[in-house]
Formats: structure tokens, sequence, C-alpha cells
């Protein structure tokens, strides 16, 4: 996904939740359900993350200067990795905390169509966002492999809004589920025992999240695929007698750097050395965009 298309995604995550959050607290206060609160916490929560993730990617726009002379690509990470953090702590801990409270002292729901219509219509909403999310991150409406792309992507930001609306729809249902179980059943303690069960979705996508983000701070190399295709290229050299460690790091999601180590064969001159590392470099660029930095010694290994 382009920094354009992680915007796009965020900017319909936001305005989704926010129009949700309301309508969720207005609900809450009507019929007194912990689940519907931390439902309504948990898209305040949601549009505070995507307003964070669009100041991290207009950080990591900044250009280089003397004090990161690789640029702030990088900041889009630390940024994911807050919000990470801001869904475990505030959206996980306390939709727990309100369930806890909720088992401890039960309150009965009242006017409980409100929630029902509520909750209908945030699935909805939600749905849209994530539609919209996957349109941009894997460029059709499909979740099979999604997992996999994750993994495999280095856009914090997009895969952030994903597993985000992932996890909303989720909660979302067992919202209903527990509100529809304390209906047909008159079960006091369902609301609270979903709101709990909403704060371990939360706590778990947000681990999913900080996990896949924590790779991308430390430094990601890039994937086997472009790995074994820049392998091809120095192979097919002829000129190339053997190389190092093809070592590459991520400062951002279209942003690589790349250092080879390259013994040419005896009989090369040095003019004609340079112009077969230029010629290497070119190809290297045309096979893999998102390479802006390359290094390439010529040494004996």
């Amino acid at each position: 996904m382009s920094a354009k298309g992680s915007k796009i995604a965020i900017y319909g995550a936001i305005v989704a939740n926010m129009a949700i959050a309301v309508s969720k607290f207005i609900a809450a206060s009507i019929t007194g359900s912990s689940a519907m609160l931390s439902e309504g916490i948990h898209s305040i929560v949601d549009s505070s993350n995507g307003m964070l993730l669009l100041y991290g990617i207009k950080r990591s726009k900044q250009p280089a200067d003397k004090k990161h002379p690789f640029g702030y690509g990088k900041e889009i990470y630390f940024w994911s990795f807050v919000v990470a953090l801001l869904i475990f702590a505030l959206g996980g801990g306390i939709a727990i905390y309100e369930g806890i409270i909720h088992l401890q002292h039960p309150v009965e729901i009242e006017n409980i169509m409100i929630n029902y219509i509520v909750l209908s219509a945030a699935i909805l909403f939600e749905g849209t966002s994530l539609l919209i999310a996957l349109k941009q991150f894997n460029g059709s409406f499909k979740l099979g492999g999604l997992l996999g792309k994750i993994r495999k992507s280095k856009d914090s930001a997009g895969f952030a809004i994903i597993i985000e609306d992932i996890g909303a729809i989720v909660g979302l249902v067992v919202a209903l589920l527990g509100l529809l179980a304390g209906d047909l059943f008159e079960f006091a303690y369902a609301d609270g025992m979903a709101s709990i069960i909403i704060g371990l979705i939360l706590c778990g996508m947000a681990v999913i999240l900080a996990t896949e983000t924590k790779g991308l701070l430390l430094g990601e190399s890039l994937n086997d695929e472009e790995l074994q295709k820049i392998e091809q290229i120095l192979q097919k050299h002829p000129k190339v007698l053997k190389y190092g460690l093809i070592k590459s790091i991520h400062f951002g999601p279209e942003s690589v750097m790349l250092g080879l180590e390259v013994e040419f064969i005896d009989t090369l001159s040095i003019d004609d050395a340079e112009r077969e590392t230029l010629l290497i470099e070119k190809e290297i660029l045309d096979c893999c965009s998102h390479i802006d930095k390359i290094y390439i010694e010529a040494k004996d290994i």
C-alpha cells in the first residue's frame, strides 16, 4: 500500500469511528450497558489512533538532514507501535475494567433495542471501513492470505488499520451476542462478560500489531523474493566472481538501503569495474523500485 493508499484507509476509519463512538455513548447512557460503553471507548481510541498514524505518515516524509541522514521513514513505525500500546492500555484495559465492575455490580439494561440498532449500524460502518482498507492494502476485498501479507508488508499504517477494523468488528459481534444472551436468558452477567471478552480481543490485536511493528523498528531486510531477484542479477554477471551477504534494511515502507560486497574477476580494470557496478545498481533499481540507497563495494571476499 502506498502512503496515499494508507491515508485513504485511515480517513475512512476515522470518519466511521467518530460517527460510531457518538452513537455508542448515547446508547450506553440510555441503556446502562457496560459492553456498549466499552465499545464507545474503543471507537474513540481507534479515532485517536488514526490521527496518530496520519501524524506518523506526515513525519516520515520529512527530508533527510544532518541529524537523520537516512531520513525519518521509521517515524511511522514508532507511531504504529504507540497505537498498539494505546489499543492495549486504553481499549483493552478499560474494557476489561468496566466488565469486572459490571460483574460485581450487574445493572439491568433498559431500552435494549437501541443497543441492537446501534451495534448493527456500527458493524455496517466498520465493515465498510475494513473493505476500504483491504482494497488499499490488497488491491482487492479478499481476506485470504491476509496474515501472510501483513507479515511481509512494511506499511505499518496500512496493516494497523486492518487489524483495528477486524478487532472492532469481532468486538461488536461479541457485544451484540452478550446483549442478546442477557435479553433472551435474563442473564445479568452477560453484558459484563462481553465487555471482558472485548477487552481481551483488543489486547490480542494490540499484541499482534506490536509484534509486527517491533520487527520494523529494529530493522527488517528485504523479503526472500526480492533478495532472490538481487542474487539472480549478481549471478548472471560473468564479471562478478562472487559476492558477500546481501545487507538491506527498511527505513520506511518505501525506503530501503542496500549494501553489497562484490569481488570482480582479476582481469577487470578499475574503469570496467565502475561501469559494471553502475550496471548492477541500475538493474537492482529496476527490479526493486523502493530501494533508494545502494552501496556496492568492490573487494576481495
